[in-house]
């Protein structure tokens, strides 16, 4: 009788695709190469279910930006038709809902293996196959590697001195107890003002008995409206789903917008004001693109919007020394993710929330029993960590990636994310990144983006087999110019007038380099649809099987 075989002795597992998380990407990737052309596919998924960053963050208040009807698949009609989202702005967990149902809805469960990471991908040059380890200690052979692991899944704390020490209950925003966590009668600290802040530090406050916000960076918020929006409207929605998702493919940012083209300058105080006034009433996003279209280039159109929102600070804020510390100064507006906010500012007239300014009073260590700044010691029951993520190739860096000649990614990378299309990288043949630095990903809504890399990754991976191929990457000299175009496109914007963790800034000794592209969906798409058309121009494919 022969021995058990150990774990690290499981047998290789040869298929045909290897796709890495089960969020939106994932999924949809899943369904394409699986479903549509046949291939034996293997989804490789760290969490114990589908939903991606929507699995992973659940934090209270947690939603998207982009409006319900915008933020699903597009590929199956039917599935648009029949699912009904519930409000303006769908909330983590009808996001999770939705996922879920769309993984039983074309049984996507089948071929996923949940609870498990990728550690190391290699790409065997003699096999022209990628050898993936996973924490299971299992070995999968592949000829494609899809990662979908998202452009924020990769969180970060800021390794604060004594942050091992501290006695309580503590938490990052993006990795919360799937069984919540009850406030009542706690004192609480929150660590940050970014998007996950903005939109905890409201719903916290109102269970907690005393809310500490410890805010390092004053940030500009546009009202959401999320209630704005009732059941008729989303109905009227689906009897023209077609052109709205035409609109919003060609779309700057992935949204059914009309982009007004229409300069600060081109209308005088009083008309600006009204303009401003009522795209702030509208809310959300349609505060950057109804209003004027300089906004996101020009310094002196972003000042001008950055003053009516501080206005608009100082209005709801009822303390003028509170009020002062959440005005931001340091930055323009449109330098850094705009973030869309439900009474965020109203929170801080509550009288069980104290703003504490880490500008004015650095914090200096966490401590067993809380939080103490250079000003001195807040003690408290609960720390939630909203600091944020090691965005866009952080997650990458988290697995062993080694390509031609055992060339290890984060090598490759070390002086900044190099892509063609934020798609390939030359010298990793048959490695797909969804989203990947390089391509629109965060600067848009997000499922456009997804569905159309994914479609162009099935697209050429079927061009391939259909004329006997199987090896595809990047041409060196086509990487390092479109690195050198996104770098370019990114200069004249505002995001350039910021640390902010577009450029990795958020993250000690991490390149400062512009990682999204910033020429807008409809151009991104228009020029991959002129790389197909020019027979995959600017990448090498070849036969070597």
């Amino acid at each position: 009788m022969s021995a058990p075989t150990a774990p690290d002795e499981a047998p290789t597992r040869e298929v045909d695709a290897v796709v890495i998380g089960a969020g939106f990407s994932g999924l949809y990737m899943n369904y394409r190469l699986r479903d549509t052309m046949g291939l034996d596919v293997a989804v490789i998924e760290a969490g114990s279910g589908v939903g991606g960053t929507w699995y992973w963050n659940r934090y209270p208040g947690a939603r998207c930006d982009s409006e319900s009807y915008m933020y699903c698949f597009a590929f199956d009609k039917d599935l648009m038709q029949e699912w009904d989202w519930s409000s303006k702005y769908p909330e983590q967990p009808e996001i999770l809902r939705y996922l879920s149902h769309v993984a039983d809805r074309f049984d996507l469960r089948r071929n996923i293996q949940f609870d498990t990471r990728v550690t190391a991908a290699h790409f065997d040059e003699d096999a022209n196959r990628w050898t993936v380890k996973t924490d299971q200690g299992e070995t999968i052979r592949c000829s494609y590697l899809i990662t979908g692991i998202g452009c924020l899944s990769a969180g970060q704390i800021p390794n604060f001195p004594g942050r091992d020490t501290f006695g309580g209950e503590a938490y990052h925003t993006g990795a919360w107890p799937h069984e919540g966590v009850d406030f009542t009668g706690k004192r609480v600290a929150v660590i940050g003002t970014g998007s996950s802040g903005v939109q905890s530090i409201p719903v916290i406050a109102k269970q907690a008995d005393r809310l500490f916000v410890f805010q390092r960076t004053a940030q500009y918020a546009i009202p959401a409206r999320h209630g704005t929006v009732d059941r008729a409207v989303l109905d009227e929605v689906k009897l023209d789903y077609d052109a709205i998702y035409d609109k919003a493919r060609w779309s700057l940012g992935g949204f059914p917008y009309d982009i007004v083209d229409r300069s600060v300058y081109s209308v005088d105080d009083e008309e600006r004001e009204k303009i401003f006034e009522q795209a702030w009433q509208e809310g959300g996003f349609r505060f950057v693109f109804n209003s004027f279209s300089d906004l996101r280039l020009s310094v002196e159109g972003s000042e001008m919007a950055a003053e009516f929102i501080r206005r608009k600070i100082r209005e709801t804020v009822h303390d003028p020394a509170v009020a002062d510390k959440l005005v931001p100064t340091d930055h323009p507006f449109g330098s850094k993710r705009t973030l869309i906010d439900t009474d965020y500012f109203e929170t801080y007239n509550r009288p069980n929330v104290t703003l504490v300014d880490l500008k004015a009073e650095p914090l200096a260590e966490i401590t067993p029993t809380g939080v103490r700044t250079e000003a001195g010691d807040y003690d408290v029951d609960i720390i939630v960590y909203a600091t944020g993520f090691d965005a866009m190739t952080g997650p990458f860096a988290r697995m062993d990636i080694r390509g031609a000649g055992g060339e290890r990614l984060v090598d490759k990378w070390a002086a900044g994310p190099l892509t063609y299309l934020g798609l390939m990288v030359a010298g990793f043949p048959n490695l797909f990144m969804v989203t990947g630095p390089g391509s629109p990903s965060v600067l848009t809504n997000m499922p456009i983006a997804i569905e159309q890399h994914v479609d162009l990754v099935a697209n050429t991976i079927a061009h391939l087999s259909q004329r006997g191929l199987d090896r595809i990457e990047p041409d060196p000299a086509a990487e390092t110019a479109w690195v050198e175009h996104v770098n370019e496109l990114a200069k004249p914007t505002m995001f350039m007038h910021a640390n902010s963790w577009y450029l990795g800034a958020n993250i000690p000794g991490k390149p400062r380099v512009f990682m999204p592209y910033a020429g807008g969906m409809s151009t991104y798409r228009t020029r991959c649809n002129e790389v197909v058309a020019n027979g995959y121009e600017g990448f090498v494919l070849s036969k070597v099987g």
